[in-house]
């Protein structure tokens, strides 16, 4: 049984945790961070998103000066966009899975370096991907460099690639069929690994890389015992930080699954779910 200890740092997820269900932060979420940070807190963002979605503005505004982005392939500092760890696949064996599964009715997010990249194919595929909320589809649309040729792209630049974000049409019975196709396709390749990071999407790294690595990554630049973090996340790709840290508190909107396995579970991201995780786990900063 958890009880409450002197937490020095807290890994927040941004999407289905900060984010509510429009992509926005509460007033009441930003103002219990400010108290907290007041006090010594500390806190990173832990996403599935690259550097260049991150809220920087909201960022400095709350003062978070770290990020753990893409699933822990990457860890930067802010706002010096300062890479202090990144773990990504060779170019060459991205490039072949693209290849693949650019033959199925797919959006493909792909991120190299914090910069964000789709086929140009799969423009008009992510307009019409109802399951996601329409401000997460602006966000992807508005973000991504769209690419002609992607393989030849990956190819050509042989840079590292740190993530790969695949999202699928849903069918009318509400299942995805070019999911199962999907998992068939990297299953393949043993050298990945992938998971959920919400919306029925698939998500792949380099096989070990995990928001849980990135987290004790940091923990240890910034002298902080792991037992001394507070993680708070919502799908899949949290279940190993949430696991990690001292604490793992999951979203109210989780997967039952993701909320059994949690230490405690907050409100939903629409009820601020993140304050009400602060205010009842960090003793002497809060009234009761």
């Amino acid at each position: 049984m958890h009880t409450k200890t002197n937490y020095q740092l807290v890994a927040l997820d941004l999407d289905g945790t900060l984010f509510n269900s429009q992509s926005q932060v509460s007033t009441e979420n930003k103002s219990a961070i400010r108290q907290a940070a007041a006090h010594g807190i500390g806190f990173v963002i832990s996403t599935g998103r690259p550097y260049t979605g991150l809220p920087l503005e909201l960022m400095e505004e709350l003062g978070i000066c770290y990020a753990i982005t893409t699933n822990g392939a990457a860890v930067y500092k802010i706002p010096e966009r300062e890479c202090l760890l990144e773990t990504g696949m060779p170019a060459s064996l991205a490039a072949d899975i693209v290849e693949e599964l650019l033959n199925l009715n797919i959006h493909i997010n792909l991120f190299i370096h914090g910069n964000a990249y789709m086929p140009s194919q799969c423009l008009e595929i992510i307009k019409n991907i109802d399951s996601l909320p329409a401000a997460l589809r602006e966000y992807m649309i508005s973000t991504r460099t769209s690419v002609p040729d992607l393989p030849a792209f990956l190819r050509e630049q042989q840079s590292d690639v740190q993530k790969l974000t695949l999202n699928f049409p849903q069918a009318e019975d509400g299942t995805f069929p070019e999911r199962v196709k999907t998992i068939a396709i990297l299953d393949h390749y043993p050298q990945i690994s992938y998971l959920s990071g919400g919306y029925g999407n698939l998500e792949f790294t380099k096989a070990g890389v995990s928001k849980a690595k990135g987290l004790s990554f940091l923990c240890k630049h910034l002298d902080i015992p792991i037992d001394q973090t507070i993680a708070c996340g919502d799908s899949e790709n949290d279940l190993d930080i949430l696991k990690a840290a001292g604490l793992g508190v999951a979203m109210a909107n989780a997967p039952e699954d993701i909320r059994q396995k949690a230490d405690d579970v907050t409100k939903s991201n629409d009820e601020h779910g993140v304050a009400a995780m602060l205010q009842k786990w960090l003793p002497g900063i809060f009234s009761v």
